[in-house]
């Protein structure tokens, strides 16, 4: 046999063994592969080791909305006071005008009422609650002259030496009573009706003027018409039953004093937050004074009877 058929049959051999060496699948069964671990995505995102510190949002949000809403309620209790107002004054204007309704008089009464007088038409929402207050405190004033009145009468009886102080009770109901209501709590609420400098300072001198009275009245001097600690206490001793009378009205007008001093602080306070001024008060008299006609009509009389005084003197 040649040798190059040897080495051919030997080169043949050779590459069948590495033919199978290479493709074991033929010798032995494969054996499954395990699936894959599905990969994830999403962004790897680190976990901090520490909770950041919880915010104050959950809180503040609920006050926020809390305060909004309390503003919203505002704002609308304003709207319905305005297109009351409004609503009102269309009434006023087609009955032709608003009608006084202060005294409340019967209709058959030969005088009717002097002023027009309701609260929650004419005084803005955030002062009706203190000239409200003002206005009880005046009936509490009218009231206290008229138990100061009985005081005095039941201490005349005891004592008939005591005319005096009755009489002068008397005076003190029917001067003091109108006179109040005119003097300060017409000021006051037209000030506040109107937002007037001039009437708020009106009604500061006034008030000033009356607390000093209430504290005189609650001293109770006698032979001045009051039924105050003084003649309570020496009425006491000649008659229990009408010194307890004199000493209730001696404590009404203590209580008349301490609670005209609180409102006078108040409603000061109130003013300041209004912007009124001296300034604006004078400014408001000297408008007034000139927009009134007998101030005109006085002015103009006396201009021309200088006019003519002065065309008189000329040669």
């Amino acid at each position: 046999m040649p040798k190059r058929s040897v080495l051919v049959i030997l080169s043949s051999i050779f590459l069948m063994c590495m033919t199978s060496v290479r493709q074991p699948s033929l010798v032995c069964p494969q054996t499954p592969r395990a699936a894959a671990p599905a990969v994830s995505t999403q962004p790897a995102i680190m976990k901090p080791t520490e909770e950041p510190p919880a915010y104050s949002q959950t809180k503040e949000q609920p006050r926020g909305a809390a305060e909004l809403l309390k503003r919203q309620e505002e704002l609308e209790k304003k709207a319905a006071e305005l297109d009351r107002r409004e609503r009102e004054m269309q009434t006023l204007s087609a009955s032709g005008g608003r009608k006084n309704n202060w005294p409340p008089l019967p209709e058959n009464f030969p005088v009717g009422p002097c002023f027009y007088h309701d609260i929650t038409v004419d005084i803005p929402v955030e002062f009706q609650k203190t000239v409200q207050i003002m206005y009880y405190l005046w009936m509490c004033h009218a009231g206290t002259l008229l138990a100061n009145l009985v005081g005095c009468m039941a201490w005349f009886f005891v004592d008939v030496s005591r005319g005096v102080d009755f009489g002068l009770s008397i005076l003190w109901f029917m001067l003091f009573t109108p006179c109040s209501y005119v003097c300060w709590y017409r000021p006051l609420y037209g000030a506040f009706r109107s937002d007037s400098s001039f009437r708020f300072f009106l009604f500061f001198f006034v008030y000033i003027c009356q607390f000093g009275i209430y504290v005189i009245q609650c001293i109770g001097i006698t032979s001045w018409g009051t039924s105050g600690w003084i003649s309570a206490l020496t009425c006491l001793n000649k008659n229990v039953p009408v010194g307890v009378i004199m000493i209730i009205v001696a404590v009404l007008f203590t209580s008349l004093a301490a609670m005209s001093l609180i409102m006078f602080k108040k409603i000061h306070a109130l003013y300041r937050t209004t912007g009124a001024s001296f300034e604006r008060a004078q400014q408001e008299f000297a408008s007034g004074v000139m927009s009134n006609k007998t101030v005109q009509a006085a002015a103009a009389n006396a201009a021309s009877s200088a006019a003519q005084g002065a065309f008189k003197e000329q040669p």
